[in-house]
């Protein structure tokens, strides 16, 4: 008996910290929605793994390495299997920790819609689109799609997915102290409050300043300044983020989690910030910067089952 063919894919996607953000929801079509700003991609980030087995009817699954569910995986998975008659299963792994800052959501949507837009046969950008509109929409975030598009040190300096958002990316070669504080951070609970958004917007004024100069430091000097303005860190990020500069070094908080990122000044700096955090019991790891953007690791391919 011959098992119906099947086909899959592997797609990944990193993660990412902003920095600084100002929402832009001005453009008529969504997918020039979103928000400005700046952040660094992260090396890690989410998988996907994708596999189409022919069928009778439509029908898509999406399972995860934590408790679920994932709408907004879902969501870009049934878009981009239109047309498929079979069924879609989708397997994501977050390397990074889910609802603390760190790009999961835009992450595994991306991946996601690139691992079924390769088993659909897909271009990238219709992937791109897709996910950004389903992260958008499903409360994920603003601009985390548009922003790992490329590796490196992001600046968004019109909202949205290309062609309608641009994006800057350079080397980023530091690595980054990240750490966690306390529970998640849900982003709609952020995206829709009306006096959050305002100090977001109050709090971003000048930073495209930074635009014409798009390097570490600018950056990581915008990021304090946001964090310190926007008033969106709990007291337990406050204290570590003022611990870890008193240590020397630049820290502010992962948009929109109960966690931190850093990079010590010197050395010596370094030494001193993992110590204070060691003593604090708050463990912390130095991650470096993606040197690309989201990309299919695996191309769909047929394979023939039989007994």
């Amino acid at each position: 008996m011959t098992v119906p063919r099947t086909r899959s894919a592997r797609a990944f996607a990193p993660g990412h910290v902003t920095g600084v953000f100002r929402p832009d929801d001005t453009a008529s079509d969504p997918r020039g929605r979103g928000s400005v700003g700046a952040g660094v991609v992260l090396e890690l980030g989410a998988w996907a793994e994708a596999e189409f087995t022919p069928g009778t009817r439509p029908r898509v699954r999406v399972v995860g390495d934590g408790p679920g569910p994932y709408p907004i995986s879902e969501d870009v998975t049934r878009r981009m299997a239109s047309g498929l008659q079979g069924t879609v299963a989708v397997r994501l792994t977050h390397e990074l920790p889910v609802g603390q800052g760190f790009g999961m959501s835009a992450a595994g949507a991306l991946a996601t819609a690139l691992a079924v837009g390769a088993l659909a046969r897909r271009r990238k950008s219709h992937a791109v689109q897709v996910a950004h509109l389903a992260d958008l929409f499903g409360g994920g975030g603003l601009g985390g799609v548009s922003a790992i598009l490329g590796g490196g040190l992001e600046v968004r300096t019109r909202a949205g997915v290309p062609p309608w958002g641009r994006v800057l990316h350079r080397p980023f070669a530091p690595k980054l102290l990240v750490g966690i504080v306390g529970r998640p951070i849900p982003s709609p609970t952020v995206l829709r409050d009306p006096a959050a958004l305002r100090r977001i917007a109050r709090a971003s004024r000048g930073w495209e300043a930074m635009a014409d100069n798009p390097a570490p430091e600018p950056l990581l000097r915008w990021s304090e300044r946001f964090t310190d303005r926007a008033g969106l860190a709990s007291r337990p990020v406050v204290r570590v983020v003022r611990a870890l500069r008193r240590h020397g070094a630049w820290a502010s908080q992962a948009m929109f989690g109960q966690a931190f990122f850093a990079l010590p000044r010197s050395t010596g700096g370094r030494e001193a910030c993992v110590e204070w955090l060691r003593r604090a019991g708050l463990p912390a790891v130095e991650l470096g910067a993606a040197r690309g953007g989201a990309r299919v690791v695996a191309p769909a391919r047929p394979h023939a089952l039989s007994r």
